[in-house]
């Protein structure tokens, strides 16, 4: 995986998605780590890190052999067996390994052990394991290693669950945060503290901060939260309260918590916006922004429960972990801002979901960590699989599923077979072909409707047909049908490429809609558009911009009419200077559906910019003057029109 971590996202793209010899990436290790002796001291001063590490492990087999991953900027002065034999060991900076060479076999199910002393800078410039995305930095005044860092030696990244016991050496004037039962820290020499952690239960400590000052204790709804925040110190109070709401809502959705109460901790800009570990939240500045971000706090919290407590037992169930931690997002704001809300949540990551189709969810370890389509497929499909089998199970057996998953498996690694035996027990239906579908396949169906209303002696009937294009494909989908009275709905299933369907009905039909709550993952028009602009999006993001193009192409030669294809590709022409292509297509914008409707009002200040480049300053302030008319202040459009028509745009240099 790291070894390949130097491609940019945009050539990821290119290849659909960047895919990994599926043997290699699956292949489980030959040993199954239990245990980490974990021995280190943080030196703030030098931004170093000095570590001692028993790691206990089984063998899967008999080997002679094994492989840990650990961070490149750490250093390997020795390695030894349980004896106190030097185990010879090397180092590939390609994939972050510290492969072992052992000089006798070690038996399988027989338990042995070997201890690494290391040690390096971490400054948080250093090469990440998980490209381009930082998981460890020491700073003079803080410092923050999570487990992705691969700050110690890692066997089956993600998967390998495992006890710990932890002794982190720290100045006085610093405290050191992590998971685990914390034992009263102890007074060593040259004015240093030992911080002592002891996790019991298998899962995935070794995420750790070193603060300082005390916490800002907050409570809310009977649940506890400390949290460090420095930079965005105004906001904590309002993120301590709203941990409490999620914490309660989510109790009630997957059953009690691993742990009842949670520390918070601030990191810096380049890391991930939330990442969670076994009782610690870590949010970036950026993330947690001037408003609390209800959506990153549920999805983070979520995996207290799916990730912590229960995890996937390889990188090919990710789904399970991603995917449930994104639908509490959609749980939470539907508990809080009702159905629409949620509705609205579905069709943004059904969009995301449909970006990456050719490679299924039961082969995730294909996919590069961290990357659009990881999370695209891992996350959003994974939503919109949860979504679609509540649909099926119906809202009172999909949220007994969601506790009893955790309460089964608890401590424990879980596969999809796992999970859909559980779904099969609780909603008494056999579900085969459902993982089957949306597990095991690939690709999304497009339907097309035909249907004739007859009249009957006792009112009319609808005889129909529904067809699409994947031959193996089953699942039941709904119809509704209106009518000049109450409207009929009726479940039809839908099995290969066409399926016939009958409906009586009192009242004259008017109109028959297929999947009218949108539940299904499928194709249409309006679909293809916005998944072809999500793809372009993405090319443009890394500076890919004539693959950006294409995308953007796609879309309109579905709808030609889309405001916001144009203004796409507007952006483009005006990131590469092209002003005059560029004023074209937000011309061709302005044109559009306009829909969304900010496309409208900036728009107009694009142009007016353009303007102002090209020296046309009465035309520049007709457009600001056009866009305030509009009085859609989307991402403060009228603060930006008002500067503008004070003060002519200029265009930022490139740094020489």
């Amino acid at each position: 995986m790291a070894g390949n971590s130097r491609l940019t996202v945009a050539s990821i793209l290119i290849a659909g998605a960047f895919l990994f010899p599926a043997a290699a990436q699956e292949r489980k290790s030959r040993i199954d780590v239990e245990h980490y002796a974990i021995e280190a001291e943080i030196n703030p001063r030098t931004q170093t890190l000095t570590a001692t590490v028993k790691v206990t492990f089984i063998p899967l087999d008999d080997t002679s052999s094994a492989s840990f991953e650990l961070n490149n900027a750490l250093n390997v002065s020795k390695v030894v067996d349980e004896s106190g034999r030097q185990v010879p060991a090397s180092r590939s900076q390609q994939d972050f390994a510290v492969r072992l060479s052992f000089p006798e076999m070690l038996r399988k199910g027989q338990a042995s052990s070997v201890t690494f002393s290391y040690d390096g800078r971490l400054t948080g410039n250093e090469e990440s394991p998980v490209y381009g995305i930082k998981f460890a930095a020491i700073k003079s005044d803080s410092a923050f290693l999570m487990y992705p860092a691969r700050w110690f030696p890692i066997n089956d990244y993600t998967t390998d669950r495992y006890t710990a016991d932890m002794k982190i050496l720290v100045p006085a004037a610093f405290h050191v945060v992590g998971s685990g039962s914390e034992e009263k820290p102890d007074r060593a020499p040259d004015d240093k503290v030992a911080y002592r952690f002891k996790v019991t239960q298998p899962s995935f400590p070794g995420s750790i901060a070193m603060v300082q000052g005390e916490a800002t204790k907050v409570s809310s709804e009977g649940v506890t939260t400390s949290l460090y925040f420095r930079e965005q110190k105004d906001m904590t109070q309002a993120y301590g309260e709203e941990i409490g709401k999620i914490m309660v809502y989510l109790t009630s959705v997957f059953g009690l918590p691993p742990q009842a109460s949670l520390t918070v901790v601030e990191t810096e800009s380049g890391t991930p916006n939330g990442y969670s570990a076994p009782g610690i939240i870590f949010l970036s500045p950026r993330s947690i922004g001037k408003q609390v971000n209800a959506r990153l706090l549920s999805n983070q919290i979520a995996r207290q429960w799916w990730g912590a407590l229960v995890s996937p037992a390889t990188r090919n169930h990710l789904w399970l972990q991603n995917g449930m931690a994104r639908y509490a997002e959609f749980l939470y704001l539907e508990h809080v801002n009702g159905a629409a809300a949620l509705e609205a949540e579905v069709r943004d990551t059904y969009v995301e979901a449909l970006t990456v189709d050719n490679v299924p969810l039961s082969q995730a370890s294909r996919l590069e960590d961290y990357s659009p389509e990881y999370w695209a497929a891992t996350a959003g499909k994974g939503a919109a699989v949860l979504h679609m089998l509540r649909s099926i199970m119906g809202d009172d057996k999909f949220g007994q599923l969601l506790k009893t998953v955790p309460d089964k498996y608890s401590w424990k690694s879980i596969t999809t077979e796992d999970f859909r035996k559980v779904a099969e027990q609780v909603s008494g239906q056999n579900l085969q072909y459902f993982f089957i579908q949306w597990i095991e396949s690939n690709g999304a169906p497009e339907f097309k409707l035909e249907y004739t209303v007859f009249r009957t002696q006792k009112g009319f009937r609808v005889m129909g047909k529904i067809s699409q294009d994947l031959d193996t494909f089953r699942m039941p989908v709904d119809l509704k049908i209106e009518t000049e009275g109450n409207p009929e709905e009726k479940r039809v299933e839908v099995v290969g490429t066409s399926s016939e369907f009958l409906v009586d009905t009192f009242g004259k039909p008017k109109r028959v809609t297929l999947d009218p709550g949108n539940h299904m993952l499928r194709f249409s028009n309006p679909v293809r558009v916005a998944v072809a602009i999500r793809k372009g999006e993405q090319f443009a993001e890394v500076g890919e911009y004539t693959e950006a193009l294409k995308e953007y192409q796609k879309a309109l030669d579905v709808s030609r009419n889309s405001s916001l294809a144009h203004y796409r590709v507007a952006q483009v022409f005006m990131l590469q200077n092209n002003y005059q292509s560029a004023a074209n297509e937000f011309r061709e914008a302005l044109n559009g559906d306009l829909d969304p409707k900010w496309t409208e009002v900036w728009a107009h200040i694009n142009l007016g910019q353009i303007f102002d480049v090209t020296g046309q300053r009465e035309r520049a302030v007709n457009e600001y003057q056009l866009a305030t008319r509009t009085k859609d202040n989307t991402q403060n459009a009228q603060e930006e029109a008002a500067k503008y028509m004070k003060k002519p745009f200029e265009r930022q240099r490139p740094k020489e």
